[in-house]
Parts: C-alpha cells; sequence; structure tokens
C-alpha cells in the first residue's frame, strides 16, 4: 500500500453470501468505472480472492496493481456464528483485519456484506465511538414519493433509552442533509399515535428531548408516514426497525409474483402489463436495495458500510461508492459538532 489516491477503501470479500465472487466482482466494477479515483483493498482468504480475479481477468497493469490490493485474512466469521463469540476466537477474519487497517490508518473506510452483528459489534470495539456518542446507530432507506426516508435505527440497538433515539435523530438529520442536500431535515418519531401524549415511556420521554432542542422535530409519526415523502428521518428503536426493514425487503418480491400472475392469468392482462413493463421497471428499480448498496454504521470514529448479506456485485460497488461519499462529506466531524451542542 505504497501508493494510493486520496481515499483507501477496504472490502470483506469474505462477506455475504457469495462471496468472494459477488464481492470481488462488484469491487472490480467499482474500480473500473471509477478511473481509479481511490484505493480498493480486498481483505480475505487470499488464494481464492485472486483465483476470482483470475476468472475476470483482472488487468495487471501498474493502475491495477496499485491501486486494487489483496491483504490476506484467513478466517471467515460465517453469516450464522454468534458475533461476540466469533470475533473472540477469530482474530485473523476479514472483518478484524480489514477493521483494523482503518484503525491504524492504512484505510479512510470498510465496508461488509457479512454477519451484520459481528461488523456492528467488531466496528464499534475496534474503532471505538465518537464523542459523545453513546449507541452507534444503523438506518434504512425507504423510497417515498420524493426524497427517501431514512428510518434509524434499523437493528443496530433493539433496547433503547430516550437519550439513544435522541442521538439517532441528530446523526440520521445529518447523514440525510449530506445525502440529498436538504438543510434541516424534518424529523418524526415512530409511535402507536401522532398526537405527543401517545407511546410508551421511552418515546415520550425522547419526544420531550426532541421538543428542546434545535432540530426540525415534526412529532410524532405513525408507520404509514414514512413511505408519505413528508418526513426526511423517522426514529425508532431497532426493534421495531428491524422488523420494519424485513417487512420493507419483502414487498418488491410481493409485487414481482402478483404481477406475474396477473400476466398469466389472460392474454390481454399479459400485453397490458407489457405495455406498462418500461414504468414498472423504474418503480421497481426505486425499490431495490441494490441502488443504495448498503447503509453507514452511524457514530464509530470512522466510516463502517454494513451491506445486505445477498448483495450483488451491483450492491458491493454502491457500497463502494457509500464509502467514498461518507469519507467526502467528513460527516463524523459534523456528528462530532452536533453531540458537542446537543441539549
Amino acid at each position: 500500500m505504497s501508493r494510493s489516491p486520496d481515499i483507501r477503501i477496504v472490502v470483506d470479500a469474505m462477506g455475504g453470501d457469495k462471496a468472494p465472487e459477488h464481492i470481488v466482482e462488484g469491487a472490480v466494477d467499482a474500480f473500473r468505472e471509477s478511473s481509479g479515483r481511490f484505493t480498493l483493498v480486498l481483505v480475505g482468504q487470499e488464494e481464492r480472492v485472486r483465483a476470482v480475479m483470475n476468472k475476470l481477468a483482472v488487468p495487471s497493469g501498474e493502475r491495477w496493481a496499485e491501486g486494487f490490493l489483496v491483504v490476506d485474512a484467513p478466517e471467515v466469521i460465517e453469516m450464522d456464528e454468534p458475533p461476540n463469540t466469533a470475533l473472540k476466537a477469530k482474530r485473523k477474519s476479514s472483518i478484524a483485519v480489514g477493521l483494523t487497517l482503518q484503525k491504524e490508518g492504512k484505510a479512510d473506510a470498510f465496508l461488509s456484506a457479512g454477519n451484520t452483528g459481528a461488523v456492528l459489534s467488531a466496528s464499534t470495539l475496534i474503532l471505538g465511538r465518537l464523542k459523545g456518542v453513546a449507541r452507534p446507530t444503523i438506518g434504512a432507506l425507504f423510497p417515498t414519493a420524493g426524497s427517501p426516508c431514512f428510518v434509524t435505527d434499523a437493528g443496530a440497538n433493539v433496547d433503547c433509552k430516550p437519550r439513544h433515539l435522541y442521538e439517532f435523530g441528530v446523526m440520521g438529520s445529518l447523514y440525510v442533509s449530506s445525502l440529498v442536500g436538504k438543510k434541516n431535515p424534518s424529523i418524526g418519531l415512530l409511535s402507536v399515535g401522532e398526537e405527543a401524549t401517545k407511546g410508551n415511556e421511552v418515546t415520550l420521554a425522547a419526544g420531550e428531548l426532541f421538543r428542546r432542542s434545535s432540530l426540525n422535530f415534526v412529532g410524532n409519526v405513525e408507520g404509514r408516514d414514512i413511505l408519505s415523502g413528508r418526513i426526511d428521518v423517522v426514529v425508532c428503536d431497532g426493534f421495531v426497525g428491524n422488523i420494519l426493514l424485513k417487512f420493507g425487503e419483502s414487498v418488491p418480491g410481493f409485487l414481482k409474483s402478483r404481477l406475474k400472475q396477473y400476466a398469466e392469468s389472460g392474454f390481454l392482462k399479459k400485453i397490458r402489463l407489457g405495455m406498462a413493463q418500461g414504468g414498472l421497471r423504474q418503480v421497481m428499480r426505486n425499490l431495490d436495495y441494490q441502488e443504495h448498496g448498503g447503509v453507514p454504521l452511524l457514530g464509530v470514529n470512522g466510516v463502517s458500510i454494513i451491506g445486505h448479506g445477498g448483495s450483488t456485485p451491483k450492491a458491493i460497488k454502491n457500497m463502494i461508492y457509500r464509502a467514498e461519499e461518507m469519507v467526502r462529506w467528513k460527516l463524523n466531524l459534523k456528528i462530532e459538532e452536533a453531540m458537542g451542542e446537543a441539549v
């Protein structure tokens, strides 16, 4: 790693259901498209990674030799392993080695489509938390009629205190502001009713924290508001957020199944569906997680992007672009500043 452009991104080559094949292919696509504006460091079982590179006929020229690197990590944390146990037992895993490279200043960002719990735990343990952040958080982007709605937490913290929810709102607001260029994004607190008196003890107390802050807090929101396009950030605990996320991920498959059933129920219906194919393709694209690639773990002292276990090469490529954006946005500096001013 003697030479590099201004950004170095570590890719967990062993993370995901189709690793390392899909991971390496996505990384190759991103590096080729980027014209070498960042260095990619693939961390994983070197022989397997290089075998895939050979199949893909990765060029051996100077630009690729210096900007598309491989670091050996002999151990792999499987998708179904208990995170904390696996991290202790496999200190030479691709997740641990990759995050350590960033911790040591040899990289600027890390991304993985591997064991989510392990990535969450390792990122917090190895990179540490930003000053003022009690609980790092992940979110999920939900498509709407307008800009995407960022729902946080999406599974990192199933049990939360009011202060944690408030911090999620602060970090989510800054992320959305950087993502879509919107100043002072609107924030809603997910509850069982819009009235300020509705909710459990945690949401009621969190609501008071938001109301005392300078954030653009619109009050309680309900599940139906997430897709409305009027709320930029929806805050909830990770138990609820992960259920929402998994339900949302099932919608595209359900719609495709129903459309197929419709087309197969009659010749004229098949023609109608064919005529609308262009519009339907665009709608389904907006629902496709691959377009966003992955989401950042907000609140850690570094950049850690977490992707779907079933990530395709396209999703991996977009995860790399998300990592690049996070570094260029200098979002962590903004989060630390905001937490220093928090109520």
